[in-house]
């Protein structure tokens, strides 16, 4: 099911080149398309084009998931506090080098009961080109960082700005790790203005989504102090993203 609108694209092209036999001008734009496809496959972690990803929880039940990536940084303890105080745990998704820059953060993340998921280990804005090894290598060092501090153990992983491809699903699966994307991205990294994105999440709110946040600025937080007085409005419960594998293991 995932497969099909590369499927209908598939046939498409076959029915235009056989309309159209004869002309070489026909292969080229259908092999320029394919590229599109391909690159649309890689950027958008909702099409599973690669490899398996996690986006949603299938439920009617009013419950969001909220993750945030990226950390710990020096901005991530207020992001504890606001959780803590409307008792909300949400998922971590840490990167390496950043839990050794901020050790007492994460061991606090975990003590509070929230969920912690492997972001790499430098989150190299050149992931989408690495090697498969690299990229093993890169959630290995993260796996070894994440239990020497917080004496645990995790089998989730986000790709670094939602980016798969051949290479990254080979070591998503050579490590065994569950691929988790999003369905409602803040873009909190990259919109300024904070009533915009407090907008652009509350529109995209709907039972079993997971929203990508970012614990790096004091605009994020702003907005999920918001956020969070509008989801206890709407009857909104929350989940932290290991329970969908553990409901799907259940099943």
């Amino acid at each position: 099911m995932k497969h099909y609108p590369f499927i209908a694209f598939y046939l498409f092209c076959n029915l235009f080149i056989y309309v159209f036999k004869g002309s070489p001008w026909v292969y080229v734009a259908c092999f320029l398309a394919f590229i599109a496809v391909v690159i649309w496959g890689s950027l958008n972690i909702q099409l599973s084009y690669f490899v398996q990803n996690i986006t949603h929880k299938k439920t009617r039940k009013k419950e969001i998931a909220l993750t945030f990536d990226d950390g710990p940084t020096k901005h991530t303890p207020k992001f504890l506090d606001l959780l803590k105080e409307h008792e909300v745990k949400a998922t971590f998704f840490c990167i390496g080098k950043q839990i050794k820059k901020h050790p007492e953060t994460f061991q606090r993340i975990i003590a509070e009961g929230h969920t912690i998921g492997n972001h790499t280990y430098s989150h190299s804005t050149s992931i989408g080109f690495a090697s498969t090894q690299k990229v093993i290598d890169e959630i290995r060092k993260t796996d070894d960082i994440i239990l020497q501090t917080g004496n645990i153990t995790t089998d989730l992983y986000r790709p670094p700005f939602g980016v798969t491809n051949p290479n990254i699903a080979r070591a998503i699966r050579k490590t065994k790790k569950k691929s988790i994307g999003w369905n409602i991205r803040s873009l909190d990294t990259i919109i300024d203005d904070e009533k915009k994105i407090y907008k652009r999440v509350t529109n995209g709110v709907k039972p079993g989504g997971i929203i990508l946040f970012h614990d790096i600025s004091e605009k994020t937080y702003h907005v999920l102090g918001d956020l969070l007085l509008f989801l206890k409005q709407e009857n909104y419960s929350t989940f932290t993203v290991d329970h969908i594998i553990k409901s799907k293991q259940d099943d």
